[in-house]
C-alpha cells in the first residue's frame, strides 16, 4: 500500500510497554497505519523481548530506529526520545503522577518536570496526554511551556477496570476461588520504599498468619522488581509461597482482575494500590514514604484514608478492622481523581493520535473491552515439577 503511515512505540520496560499496549491497540484494523517497536538500553528492560516476541511485533534495534523517520512516535518514559525523529506523544506510565523522586530538597515530580519532557531543551513533544484536568495545574508548575501541547485524555487501566468491574464473579471462578474464599492482594511497587523493600518482615507474617483454609494471597510485584533484580532471585525469594499455596503473579500477567477479585489489598503509595480504591476491596498500607508521594496526588489522600499496618496485631484481625471501618465514598473520591475523562480514554486518544498523523479516524467507535479472564491462581504458584508462570486467556463471556 503506498503512503502507509509508521508509527514507532519506544518500549522501555514491561510497565511501558503493558501501558502503550492500551494505546497502539487503538490502530488496530487500519491498513493505512503500520505499527513497529524498538526498545532502548534501560536498566529494567529485562523482558522486554520477551514482551514484544509475544505481541509478534516488527522490532526495530535502536540503532535502526534513530536513523528513520516516523508520522508518530509514542513512549511512557523520557529515556533517549530525544534522538527519534517524528512527532512524539508522550503518557504517563501509571496510574496519574504519584511520585517525587530527587534528592531531599531538589524534588520533581516524576512524568512532570522539564527534565522528563524537554530534556537538554529539545523541542516539545506533539502532544503530553494527563490523564485529570488537575494535572494541568502541575505540569504549570514544573512545565509551564508544555501547557499548550497538554491533552487530558484519561487513563486506560481506569476505563478497562471500569467496565470490567460487573465481571467480579467471572473473574473469581476463572481464577479458582469459591464463594465462601477470601483473596487478599498484597501489591508492591519497586524501590527501597516499597511493600517489597521490606517484603523479609511482611513475608513471615503472609505465611503464618494467612494460612487459614478460606484465604487465598496473591503476591503483584512491580516489573521492575523482577527486571532490576532478576526472576530468578525473586521466585528464590519467594521460594516459600510453593508449600503455602501465596500465588506469585509473573510480571506479564494482567494484574488487574486479580485486584478487581481481591477482598482485601495490602499495598503501599504505587499505581496498583490506588487503582485499588475503584474495587470495594479495604486497603492496608505496608508502606507509604511520604518524602517520595507527591503531596498533590491521589496517593497522598489514599495515604490520609486507608489504615496502616501495624506489627503488634494479627493480620486477619487488621483486615478485619479496615473491612469494618470500610467507607466506600472515601474510596470512590480519592478514586475519582484518577481521571476527569472516565471511559473516554479510548475515544480522546485515538482522536490525538490520527490529528498528529494527518489521518482521519475509521468509520467504527473506538471501544474499551473488558479485561479477559485470568488462569487459576494455582497457574502462579510454584511447583516441585516446574514453575507454570505462562498461561493462555481467554475472553470474558459476553
Amino acid at each position: 500500500m503506498v503512503g502507509r503511515k509508521r508509527v514507532l512505540v519506544i518500549v522501555h520496560t514491561v510497565t511501558y510497554g503493558k501501558r502503550l499496549q492500551e494505546v497502539f491497540s487503538l490502530l488496530e484494523s487500519d491498513f493505512r497505519v503500520q505499527v513497529m517497536f524498538t526498545a532502548p538500553p534501560h536498566e529494567f528492560s529485562d523482558g522486554v523481548a520477551q514482551l514484544l516476541r509475544r505481541l509478534g511485533s516488527v522490532h526495530l534495534t535502536w540503532q535502526e530506529a534513530v536513523r528513520m523517520e516516523f508520522d508518530l512516535v509514542l513512549a511512557a518514559g523520557p529515556r533517549g526520545v530525544e534522538e527519534i525523529r517524528g512527532p512524539l506523544i508522550t503518557l504517563p506510565h501509571g496510574a496519574n503522577y504519584l511520585k517525587r523522586v530527587g534528592p531531599s530538597g531538589k524534588q520533581w515530580v516524576a512524568g512532570l518536570s522539564r527534565r522528563d519532557i524537554v530534556p537538554d531543551g529539545r523541542p516539545l513533544p506533539a502532544a503530553v496526554v494527563l490523564p485529570h484536568e488537575d494535572d494541568a495545574g502541575e505540569l504549570a508548575r514544573h512545565c509551564p511551556a508544555a501547557l499548550p501541547v497538554a491533552v487530558v485524555a484519561g487513563d486506560p487501566a481506569h476505563d478497562r477496570m471500569a467496565i470490567s468491574l460487573p465481571q467480579r464473579d467471572a473473574y473469581r471462578r476463572a481464577l479458582g476461588l469459591d464463594a465462601r474464599e477470601r483473596l487478599i492482594g498484597v501489591v508492591s511497587t519497586w524501590g527501597p520504599h516499597s511493600s517489597f523493600g521490606s517484603f523479609e518482615t511482611l513475608l513471615p507474617r503472609l505465611l503464618s498468619e494467612l494460612n487459614d483454609d478460606s484465604v487465598r494471597v496473591a503476591v503483584l510485584v512491580h516489573p521492575n522488581v523482577w527486571s532490576g533484580h532478576g526472576a530468578w532471585q525473586v521466585r528464590a525469594w519467594l521460594a516459600q509461597c510453593r508449600t503455602r499455596g501465596i500465588a506469585v503473579v509473573p510480571p506479564e500477567a494482567d494484574w488487574r482482575t486479580v485486584l478487581i477479585a481481591a477482598d482485601g489489598i495490602i499495598g503501599d503509595h504505587g499505581s496498583v494500590t490506588l487503582y485499588g480504591t475503584l474495587t470495594h476491596a479495604p486497603i492496608l498500607l505496608a508502606a507509604s514514604p511520604e518524602a517520595e508521594i507527591n503531596p498533590a496526588s491521589p496517593a497522598a489522600a489514599l495515604a490520609l484514608t486507608a489504615p496502616t499496618l501495624s506489627p503488634a496485631h494479627g493480620l486477619l484481625e487488621q483486615l478485619d478492622y479496615a473491612a469494618a471501618e470500610y467507607r466506600r465514598q472515601d474510596y470512590a473520591a480519592i478514586a475519582a481523581r484518577i481521571t476527569s475523562e472516565p471511559g473516554r480514554f479510548s475515544r480522546n486518544m485515538r482522536r490525538l493520535m490520527y490529528r498528529v498523523l494527518g489521518l482521519g479516524q475509521p468509520a467504527f467507535p473506538a471501544l474499551t473491552r473488558r479485561l479477559p479472564l485470568p488462569p487459576a491462581l494455582e497457574t502462579w504458584v510454584a511447583r516441585e515439577d516446574g514453575d507454570a508462570w505462562h498461561a493462555g486467556e481467554s475472553e470474558v463471556p459476553a
